[in-house]
Parts: C-alpha cells; sequence; structure tokens
C-alpha cells in the first residue's frame, strides 16, 4: 500500500485541528454582535452577551452540582428562554442534554429518567404536578430545579425544587467551559415514541449538531439576523437544531409558551419574524383563526413543515396570507429534518393541484447528509425511480445518530449493512424525489406527534369487553391524521365509544386517544394476521364519507 506523501509528518494539532460543536456559535455571536438581541419573551429582551454569559453559569452552576462529561441533565420546559440556555449550558459543562417531551404520561417520563440516569432535571412551573409523578416512579433521584417563567401566570404551589434563577446565581457567568474532548461526544439524547416496546434513547453528538446546526440556515435560506418563531417545541429532536442555528447567524430566537393563533400572528407582525416550523396543525391553526386576530405581515415568511403532507386549500390559503411552505422530512435518528422538498423555480408555474402533489414529496437529501436512498431491504439495492416500486428509506451520514442509548441489539439492527433504517416505506420518483408511502411500524403522525399504533392497541386490550384491536391511521384535516380504532367486542359485550374513549383517556396521554371507533369484525388472514391495509382503506372511507356506528354488539 502506497503511503500518501500529504500525510508524513503532517499531524493534528490544536492548532490546525478541533473537534467540531455547535457551542462555538454562541461563543462567535457573543463576542461579534453582544448587543443584538438574541431572545424575545413576551417582555424579555436579551441581546447576545447575556445569552452567553448565563448559559455559562448554568455550566458552571451544574458542575458545581458534580455535572461532568456523560451526565445526563433533564429539562421538561416550553419554549423558553431556559430552554434555550439549557442546549448550551448543560452541554458546555460536559453534560448531556435529555429534552422531554411534555406531552408524555409520567410513567414514560420515568422510564426516561430512569434509563437516561438522570442526575438534575429542570422543570417549568406548570410541568412541576408531571415531573413529581414521574420522579415518584422513577428510580433515579435527582436534584429537582424549577423555572419560573414569567409568562406562565397561574399561581404558585408550594414544592421543595430550587428556583432556577437562584441556581443561576450561583454559577459564574465567565466560566471556562468544556469543549468536548471529541466531537463524536454525545451532546443530546432524545426518546423515540416507544413504537415497539419502551422507547429508545437516540444519542446524538457535537459533530453531527454542528453540520445539521449549519444545513438548517443553509437549507432555509436563512439571513444573517433572521427572526426564528419557536412555534415548534424544543423538545423535539432538540428543536430540530435550530437553538443551535440560530447563534450561526446571528439570529432572533422569539419564545413562544402556547402555540395559539393570537400570539402567533402578534409575533409574525410585531417582531419581523422569517422564519418557523411546525406540523400542518400550526398552518391551520393560523389560517382559521378569527380575521381580527390576523395580521397583514407586508413580507414573506418561510413556513418549514413535516408530518402529513399539507392539503391542497391549506397551503394556497398560507401562500395568500404571505408563507412560503417547505416541506421537510427526518426522525429523531437524523436530528430532525435531513431531507428538505428543495422547488424547482419553473415549478411555480404549474396548476395549483400539480403544486400541491409535488409539494407532498418529501424530497432530496440536505446538504450535510452524504447518503439517501430508497432500498429494497432484503437485498439493500436501490429500486427504480419510477414513483411506484417501494423500498425502505436509509439514510447515511454525519446527521445520523451515534447509536440507541444502553440498546446494543436495536442499534445493531438500524445499521444493518451500513445504512440506517428508518422503517418508512416509499418510492423514489424519475427525478430522485424520494415519496413516503407507508410506515412499515404503522406509526401515526398527529399533530407532529408521533403514535404508535401499538401502545393504543394495548390500552384498548386492557378493556375487558374488547376481544381484539387495531388502530391505524385516519386522515384528519385539523391534525393530519389522527388514530382510528377498529374493535370487536368479547361475545355478550355492548360498549359504546364514549366509555370506550374515557377508557383510553384514563390509560394514555390526551393525543394519543382515538379520534374515532368503529366497531366491527377485524378482517384476518387465515393464520389470525390482521389485514391493516384492508382496515387503512376503511379508515379514508370513513374520514371522507361515513360516520362510524357509536355502538356494535359482538356475535
Amino acid at each position: 500500500m502506497t503511503t500518501n506523501p500529504y500525510n508524513r509528518d503532517l499531524d493534528r494539532n490544536p492548532a490546525n485541528h478541533q473537534p467540531l460543536t455547535p457551542l462555538t456559535f454562541l461563543e462567535r455571536a457573543a463576542s461579534v454582535f453582544p448587543n443584538h438581541t438574541a431572545i424575545v419573551h413576551g417582555a424579555l429582551r436579551r441581546n447576545y452577551g447575556a445569552f452567553y454569559a448565563r448559559s455559562r453559569q448554568l455550566a458552571s452552576a451544574l458542575a458545581q452540582e458534580g455535572v461532568g462529561r456523560g451526565d445526563t441533565v433533564s429539562a421538561l420546559l416550553a419554549n423558553t428562554p431556559a430552554m434555550l440556555e439549557c442546549h448550551y449550558g448543560v452541554p458546555m459543562c460536559g453534560g448531556v442534554l435529555h429534552s422531554v417531551n411534555t406531552r408524555l404520561d409520567a410513567s414514560v417520563i420515568a422510564f426516561q429518567l430512569d434509563h437516561a440516569m438522570s442526575k438534575i432535571v429542570i422543570v417549568d412551573r406548570e410541568f412541576m404536578p408531571l415531573m413529581q409523578d414521574a420522579l415518584a416512579l422513577a428510580t433515579v433521584k435527582p436534584l429537582v430545579i424549577q423555572y419560573d417563567d414569567a409568562e406562565f401566570t397561574a399561581p404558585a404551589t408550594a414544592t421543595d425544587a430550587q428556583d432556577y434563577e437562584a441556581f443561576l446565581s450561583t454559577g459564574d457567568p465567565d466560566f471556562d467551559w468544556l469543549m468536548p474532548l471529541d466531537e463524536w461526544d454525545a451532546i443530546s439524547i432524545n426518546y423515540t415514541s416507544g413504537t415497539t416496546g419502551d422507547p429508545k434513547g437516540v444519542v446524538s453528538h457535537h459533530r453531527g449538531a454542528y453540520l445539521l446546526a449549519q444545513g438548517n440556515a443553509l437549507t432555509t435560506s436563512m439571513a444573517k439576523h433572521a427572526v426564528y418563531l419557536w412555534t415548534l417545541p424544543m423538545f423535539h429532536c432538540n428543536g430540530w437544531c435550530f437553538p443551535w442555528t440560530l447563534s450561526a447567524i446571528i439570529g432572533t430566537h422569539v419564545c413562544l409558551r402556547q402555540v395559539r393563533a393570537e400570539p402567533i400572528w402578534s409575533a409574525l407582525a410585531n417582531e419581523g419574524v422569517t422564519h418557523l416550523c411546525g406540523a400542518p396543525i400550526v398552518m391551520s391553526l393560523m389560517i382559521s383563526a378569527p380575521e381580527d386576530e390576523k395580521r397583514n405581515l407586508g413580507h414573506m415568511v418561510q413556513f418549514f413543515t413535516a408530518a402529513a403532507p399539507p392539503p391542497e386549500k391549506l397551503l394556497a390559503d398560507m401562500k395568500t396570507a404571505g408563507f412560503d411552505v417547505t416541506h421537510l422530512y427526518g426522525l429523531t435518528e437524523t436530528y430532525g429534518p435531513a431531507v428538505v422538498n428543495d422547488w424547482h423555480q419553473d415549478w411555480s408555474d404549474l396548476p395549483p393541484a400539480e403544486q400541491a402533489t409535488l409539494k407532498s414529496r418529501q424530497g432530496v437529501r440536505y446538504l450535510p447528509l452524504e447518503g439517501l436512498q430508497v432500498l429494497d431491504p432484503e437485498t439493500m439495492l436501490p429500486v427504480p425511480r419510477d414513483g411506484k416500486t417501494m423500498g425502505e428509506v436509509m439514510f447515511r451520514g454525519n446527521v445520523v445518530m451515534k447509536g440507541y442509548f444502553r440498546n446494543p441489539i436495536a442499534t445493531k439492527e438500524a445499521f444493518a449493512g451500513g445504512w440506517f433504517h428508518s422503517g418508512d416505506l416509499g418510492v423514489r420518483h424519475p427525478d430522485g424525489y424520494i415519496q413516503l408511502k407507508d410506515r412499515s411500524k404503522d406509526i401515526i403522525i398527529s399533530g407532529g406527534e408521533n403514535i404508535s399504533s401499538i401502545e393504543v392497541e394495548e390500552a384498548l386490550y386492557r378493556h375487558p369487553a374488547v376481544e381484539i384491536a387495531a388502530v391505524v391511521a385516519m386522515p384528519h384535516e385539523k391534525w393530519g391524521e389522527t388514530p382510528c380504532a377498529f374493535v370487536e367486542l368479547a361475545r355478550g359485550q355492548i360498549l359504546d365509544a364514549n366509555n370506550l374513549r374515557v377508557w383510553c383517556k384514563e390509560q394514555l396521554a390526551p393525543y394519543k386517544v382515538p379520534g374515532q371507533f368503529v366497531f366491527m369484525p377485524i378482517p384476518r388472514t387465515s393464520t389470525g394476521k390482521i389485514q391493516k391495509f384492508i382496515l387503512r382503506d376503511q379508515a379514508r372511507d370513513i374520514a371522507q364519507n361515513v360516520t362510524a356506528d357509536k355502538t356494535f354488539k359482538a356475535r
């Protein structure tokens, strides 16, 4: 083997090689534009100098409590300044940030805290009762810090938790924060929805976060000092890495505690918002708002959406209202969006129906993603680019997770053949754009949230009157998709939808409760396997034309 002469006597050293990390984005922003507004939250205006200082204070305070490299700090927070500070302060002391979905139930949160071995939890006052319930079920006993957001005005209740601001004050704003020893070091852990068994902990590294954060800016054409509205939950894949992106382009974060139409329109107009992300439900919320809440923006706003494709009318209404909508696609395992429906200029001249068809496709790879394919999972060969032949969507590159935390078997399966297997089935069109067609694990995406059909089915099976249950996605104008439950009752049992809905509400997080219950014999193969493709067709018919019967007496 011939030795590359350009490697001879030329070695990596601190002068020419440092680990990539998005933490340096904030340091640069604070040193170059210390007075530029970094965060807007209600009446609060905080510049980059203060943002950086507070993040270092948080890192220092955490370090004083013993948080070091590889220790987990969990955050159960809304889209607030504290959540942004956690995205920097936690990894600045070597810690790993665990952003907790605020919509989960206590048992799932308890599992995550134990699995991630959380050392400290930072909790918004609104969610403190939920966290207390979770900690009562958990084995770990982390230090609890409560964040009291001025925008949350409900009466305070007594708690033993430390106050966030008081905790911060113990830290040093000039803390000499830690660079990662290796850019492969973990920066965050995010949990999947647990479509098969317990949720899996997706480990992201500094290199991937650095690259996807920059990829966001390039993909979304974010100019310097762009203004970003936080309608996307930061607990979703670390806000798709946008908490780090905004520092790279010295932009402004406009925090939004609750996703409601009036504050969205007010922020868009008053703060000069240029970009926002969200599921189609956010678009529907904005468009359906009363006219006196809507505002004339006077400029085009970039809206990036994922999940189910928006319907043609919604896209048209968004365009009229001043929004350019772009479809993205990705998973927790790819740091959020890694595929973009890059729009060709001449497509804008096509009829609206054709544009809507094109916009429904997921698209092509992000710049920092090295490989995107639709492969036959058996042969690992690409499917034909005919827009018809289905295969599994697979990813390869630097913005793919390290793996699943403490789950080597699942990690090995996910990376079989040198590709990350998404579990999503799709086609590839002649122009190379991919389009999802089905989900191999029957995930239902409702309002941007992943719902496991298996989890909902298990809740239904726990009801004594239920013999067989099958849950599939049903199209929904507002949420994109919603669970539709097909139920076959045990012999002699009578049950109505209202009672079963109440049962599900006791078993599941609210957004996982089926929107429709259909009582009928469940179609099965000769071997007893449920024929979900038949049920999907029925669910589509129900969504379009039929109101399902409220009751069904089993044979």
